[in-house]
């Protein structure tokens, strides 16, 4: 199949979250077909329930950095599901996403039609094995790999890696992964491997426990950055530069705005130090770090932000971040979510500290309607716009002195892809 027609084909398996078949037998199986390439190379694994995504690109910059070739598996995508598999930091070609599609899909059905497996892939194991396919075939020094769900029966958790990294555990997903932060934390710590060296962020004291419990009886040797000292601290709108303190003296910039980012600079940092990355590397790597669609600015006068808040710590956060640096200032919220996120409590955090919210929906069929949302929302000044063009244009209307894109990923890629072909929509 061509590139469009792979793509086409892998969205036709249904949302990756809603047809999440969570398990292993069936992706082992197909890796194995495939010769194993989840077996070849060097891996970290990367799993949580805020932070994973950044926390992977801030270890595969600083592996760049030091001269390394590199992969790194993500998810969701913003725009094009090339930017889940990228080589050298740059998403792979579509040709090459194609190809690796080709190869995996004409396996699986070699396997269906000897009825070795039950159905084919889903949409994230078919990506997953793709990915393990090209960094196999690049013959890449490291690849990190962020875990889709939960950790102890995603599809990446098929790999043995050199080091795990558990970034802070909140509430998501409860509907497969348990509703008690005990219960996620024990899902999370499914990636750890006997013997296995593991990093672990500051956690709250539940999930802690079951992280601690996990590796105890693995024994994993773990580094904590809460045993790392932070000093020097200085938070901007646009990143922050702090002193880390523990196996090594880093003097540390990162890129990636809001004060959840140093907790996820440090957890990644320690990552480094513990893979052998000297201090130079690691400070290198760390700033040229880039992750769209968190915090990200995309204009000004007014700013426009995006920040792909999703669940409620993502809320807790961007709202940390409109409290430090838009207090005072007129701030008008973009705001959409699918049906299974916890609406409540997201809009229960963002919305008082909005002057107005423009509800809207990303054209996803999981979405929930903006009208939905303005009757779940308490906030004298909601209104709904039936696209994300129109949300942008009412945001306007208000004469802000920012807007925040948030709810949603696929809210904050459309309205990333629409600022980007009109900047003044």
């Amino acid at each position: 199949m061509n590139y469009p027609d792979s793509v086409h084909f892998l969205y036709s398996l249904g949302n990756e979250i809603k047809t999440a078949k969570l398990g292993l037998e069936r992706i082992r199986t197909v890796l194995e077909a495939l010769g194993s390439p989840h077996r070849t190379g060097r891996f970290i694994h990367v799993a949580g329930t805020n932070g994973k995504g950044s926390t992977c690109a801030m270890i595969e910059s600083a592996l760049r950095a030091s001269g390394r070739r590199t992969g790194l598996f993500t998810s969701p995508h913003l725009a094009e599901p090339t930017e889940r598999i990228r080589l050298g930091g740059e998403p792979v070609t579509a040709s090459r996403f194609a190809a690796a599609f080709d190869t995996v899909h004409n396996c699986v059905e070699t396997l269906l039609a000897r009825g070795v497996i039950d159905l084919h892939t889903t949409y994230f194991e078919t990506v997953t094995a793709m990915a393990f396919l090209i960094f196999a075939g690049e013959r890449v020094d490291e690849a990190v790999i962020e875990v889709g769900l939960g950790g102890r029966l995603d599809a990446t958790n098929v790999l043995v890696p050199e080091l795990c990294v558990i970034t802070p555990v909140d509430f998501d997903h409860e509907q497969f992964l348990g509703t008690s932060l005990d219960a996620i934390a024990a899902e999370k710590a499914g990636i750890l491997k006997p013997g296995v060296p593991a990093v672990f962020a500051r956690q709250r004291p539940e999930a802690a426990e079951a992280l601690d419990r996990r590796a105890a009886g693995l024994r994993v040797p773990v580094w904590r950055t809460r045993d790392w000292r932070i000093a020097n601290l200085e938070l901007g709108a646009s990143g922050s530069r702090f002193r880390l303190s523990g196996g090594l003296e880093l003097d540390l910039f990162c890129p990636l705005p809001g004060e959840h980012q140093v907790e996820n600079a440090a957890a990644a940092a320690m990552a480094l130090a513990r893979l052998g990355l000297p201090a130079p590397a690691i400070e290198t790597g760390i700033a040229r770090a880039r992750w769209p669609g968190r915090l990200e600015l995309v204009g000004q006068n007014p700013d426009i932000i995006l920040d792909g808040a999703h669940n409620p710590a993502g809320a807790r956060a961007l709202a940390a971040y409109i409290d430090r640096f838009y207090a005072g200032r007129r701030v008008v919220l973009i705001f959409g979510a699918m049906r299974d996120k916890s609406v409540a409590e997201i809009a229960g955090v963002l919305f008082p500290r909005a002057a107005a919210v423009v509800a809207t929906a990303p054209r996803q069929a999981r979405a929930l309607t903006p009208e939905t949302i303005a009757q779940t929302a308490e906030h004298p000044g909601v209104r709904t716009a039936p696209d994300v063009a129109a949300a942008l244009a009412m945001a306007r209307s208000h004469a802000p002195d920012a807007i925040v894109v948030t709810g949603s990923l696929f809210l904050v890629a459309e309205a990333r892809a629409l600022l980007a072909a009109a900047p003044l929509l």
